[in-house]
């Protein structure tokens, strides 16, 4: 049950155990771990008039909650605590405790939480149902407090995502696809490794580019849709003064059901072949590319387009526009990396603890991943194993979904017929 089951292993026999232990150790552990405070004057009055010697204050335990992948524990601070003594002590409460983890958040002031991880949840990735689907959101990993990571466009609207080869890259790629086939979404496609990422989902891709050539030209038609969204919205604001202050919108989401175009989500696999030239007129397009892609970082929010920028490095090295672009990517995601220098590139500005989780992820933990983003915060995450078969079959579902963009007709992937026909026999 151990192995096979762990939350109900977890639910039956851990728990219990984790309870008794921390009722029984809770004040010794909080005193090694430096977590006390001394006693205040009315105590030391108590205990003078008493003839007692006064014991130091421990951090009140409110509340004990059993989730399934560990303990919650409401905490109230002594007089002179911080948060960030707990989270120094986290490493010392996690062997106190036997834990497998212990994080430390704070609620409000003088009250925090504590999750205390009771198994390895990362290691056999099992995502819960999601019971309330929202536009533009997909459950794509689970974060090592067993908490659910989604990646919410609205929120975060565009995102790199950094890995080496055979790191898990293409399986968070193909979740995310998955997850956005069911929705009223707009899916573009930008793989200029002849498409061998991205084809396989082109029954519910509205648009998609396999070289540098038809990349080009199909990022000069999304900033030409960007415009023409721009102008519907300045039109609704142009509206008579008898308009209500309540149809005035600044982006897509403020307009009437019937005139809010459709979302574009831009899927850019290996974005440094985007920045590779070999002749001058390599470079000239590149610098065209280059300058497109950062208009739509910058101003595609507002417009409903929204990138997923996916590579192996992406830094200064790649030529011009590569940091500005990077700049604009909020959302942060470093998979195993070669170099310490990868890490820095997507997490350096992030936090130094991230860059250096990010570079202890092992070969053998495919899917596991850091993921941070612009207010310092991250966590570890791993994917769950996403076939290519089952992106495939989603795609394929719901290819009736896909939705006519008048001005990326011309790039829409043509229905596969027997694309992979076997070569004939000589005999």
């Amino acid at each position: 049950m151990r192995r096979q089951r762990p939350v109900w292993y977890w639910l039956a026999f851990g728990a219990p155990a984790k309870l008794a232990r921390i009722a029984l150790t809770y004040r010794s552990v909080m005193e090694a771990c430096g977590l006390t405070e001394p006693p205040s004057r009315l105590r030391l009055t108590i205990a003078a008039a008493t003839k007692r010697t006064p014991s130091r204050m421990v951090p009140r335990l409110t509340r004990v909650r059993v989730t399934a992948s560990g303990l919650v524990l409401r905490i109230k601070m002594q007089p002179g605590q911080e948060v960030h003594d707990f989270e120094t002590a986290t490493e010392r409460l996690r062997h106190s405790w036997r834990a497998y983890a212990v994080h430390v958040s704070a609620l409000s002031p003088g009250w925090l939480q504590v999750k205390v991880i009771g198994y390895a949840v990362l290691r056999r990735v099992v995502m819960p149902r999601a019971v309330d689907p929202k536009l533009l959101s997909v459950p794509v990993a689970l974060r090592s407090d067993g908490a659910v990571h989604a990646r919410d466009f609205r929120t975060v609207a565009h995102e790199l995502v950094m890995g080496a080869t055979e790191s898990g890259k293409s399986v968070y790629l193909r979740g995310l696809v998955s997850g956005l086939a069911s929705q009223p979404v707009a899916l573009v496609g930008i793989d200029c490794k002849w498409g061998v990422e991205l084809a396989p989902f082109a029954p519910r891709l509205s648009a998609l580019a396999c070289t540098p050539e038809e990349a080009a030209d199909l990022l000069d038609a999304l900033v030409v849709e960007m415009s023409e969204r721009y102008e519907l919205i300045r039109t609704v604001q142009r509206l008579g003064p008898g308009s209500s202050p309540e149809s005035m919108t600044s982006d897509i989401w403020g307009l009437p059901d019937d005139m809010r175009p459709v979302p574009v989500v831009v899927f850019i696999d290996e974005v440094a072949e985007l920045f590779l030239t070999a002749t001058a007129a390599d470079e000239k397009r590149r610098d065209q590319m280059v300058t497109q892609l950062v208009r739509l970082a910058q101003l595609g929010r507002a417009a409903g387009i929204y990138l997923e920028v996916c590579g192996q490095r992406f830094g200064a090295e790649l030529g011009k526009g590569a940091t500005a672009l990077r700049a604009q990517l909020t959302g942060r995601i470093s998979h195993r990396v070669n170099d310490e220098t990868t890490a820095k590139m997507a997490l350096g500005d992030i936090s130094p603890v991230a860059v250096l989780a990010a570079t202890s992820i092992g070969p053998d933990q495919r899917g596991m991943a850091v993921v941070g983003d612009s207010s310092g915060g991250w966590s570890l995450v791993r994917s769950p194993l996403t076939e290519l078969a089952d992106a495939v079959a989603a795609c394929a579902e719901y290819a009736h979904l896909t939705p006519a963009v008048p001005g990326l007709e011309a790039f829409r992937p043509a229905a596969p017929g027997n694309a992979f026909a076997l070569a004939p026999d000589k005999d």
